[in-house]
């Protein structure tokens, strides 16, 4: 079966990820295949509008092939992961420049490379089914695929929130973390994409987005962008345990259960992404970030825990953030020399 579908509709180039059995988990040979859509319709006259879907009800994309991630922190090649994640990153930031518009219709679960794949397009459309998480934190990993660049423009503190959290956002939430455009029912999704074959983007979701559901996250405003407002994690910690608040105390037991690295190393990755400027910068920091988690014995426990495994009891090394030393996080950071991604370094092209 292919893993992704590819065809024109009229005026309209359709991607349909197609692994519906693996929640439409991203491969390299996925990306490629993406990417080569692209490179086509961008010089094809009829295609006027791209269109990602992903096959079944149950995801979009649940995110990138971890188990091949976890043959390369346990022995493996790293250097086959490595490019993967080059070619990944390096696709993100072409859709986010892409020269005719790219509709993300985000059903369903969306994570970490599915996030990559969609909400930096310049249309992204969530139903009632649909959940955004970066949950990197949770496998001892750093959001990537323009994770920290996304979330670290979130109003206030829910990007911190969220990806120190693990936690995921409902269509409500992520509208109003700035990861989704539009709410369409999951009924009129099919119609949708009759429309986009035939219409302008435009004039095809004027006939289908409706009021979106109610964002939780607005209500917990207060609580949250003053406890994650804190300098360190250990302090966020505190605030969220003093605040009163039930949900604070959830929010600080999720993130006592991740890595304690990993959230170390996605606080100061957050941080420094706000200071860096365009979604280039970050996804070279990403890439740094990336390749120094595959280094470390968190993320191979993660994936172990949560996905071989799946006892859900990952032993971290070190287990308490105490333990993690300010040196340890700088290495997440450290330039790769003639390994750079090097995105920043090409001018980018104008967005549609």
């Amino acid at each position: 079966m292919d893993e992704v579908l590819v065809h024109r509709e009229g005026r309209a180039g359709l991607i349909v990820l197609n692994r519906p059995a693996a929640l439409n988990a991203l491969t390299h040979r996925m990306v490629r295949l993406i990417d080569a859509a692209l490179d086509a319709w961008e010089r094809d006259d009829r295609v006027e509008t791209v269109v990602i879907t992903g096959a079944g009800e149950r995801a979009f994309c649940a995110g990138g092939d971890i188990v091949a991630i976890h043959r390369a922190a346990t022995g493996g090649d790293p250097s086959t992961v490595e490019e993967f994640w080059r070619d990944e990153y390096r696709l993100n930031a072409r859709i986010a420049r892409y020269s005719k518009p790219y509709v993300a219709v985000m059903g369903g679960i969306v994570m970490g490379g599915g996030v990559g794949v969609s909400a930096h397009g310049s249309v992204r459309i969530v139903t009632e089914t649909t959940r955004v998480a970066m949950p990197e934190a949770g496998i001892g990993f750093v959001p990537d695929v323009g994770g920290t660049y996304l979330l670290s423009l979130a109003p206030g503190e829910l990007g911190t929130h969220l990806a120190l959290t693990a936690g995921s956002a409902g269509p409500g939430d992520a509208m109003l973390c700035g990861l989704a455009d539009h709410f369409v029912p999951a009924a009129r999704v099919p119609a949708l994409l009759d429309d986009l074959a035939e219409r302008t983007v435009h004039d095809a979701l004027a006939r289908h987005v409706a009021p979106p559901p109610p964002a939780p996250l607005a209500e917990q405003r207060e609580w949250i962008d003053a406890c994650y407002a804190a300098g360190t994690v250990e302090e966020i910690l505190d605030r969220l345990g003093d605040s009163g608040e039930p949900e604070a105390k959830k929010a600080a037991d999720r993130i006592g259960a991740n890595s304690p690295t990993a959230v170390k190393a996605t606080l100061a990755a957050l941080r420094r992404a706000r200071a860096l400027g365009p979604l280039e910068a970050v996804l070279d920091q990403e890439y740094r970030t990336s390749c120094a988690a595959l280094a470390t014995p968190d993320l191979a426990e993660g994936i172990r825990a949560q996905v071989i495994d799946k006892d859900r009891a990952p032993r971290w090394n070190p287990p308490t953030l105490d333990g993690v030393s300010p040196g340890a996080v700088a290495r997440f950071f450290r330039p790769l020399g003639e390994r750079e991604l090097g995105l920043a370094t090409t001018p980018p092209l104008e967005r549609w």
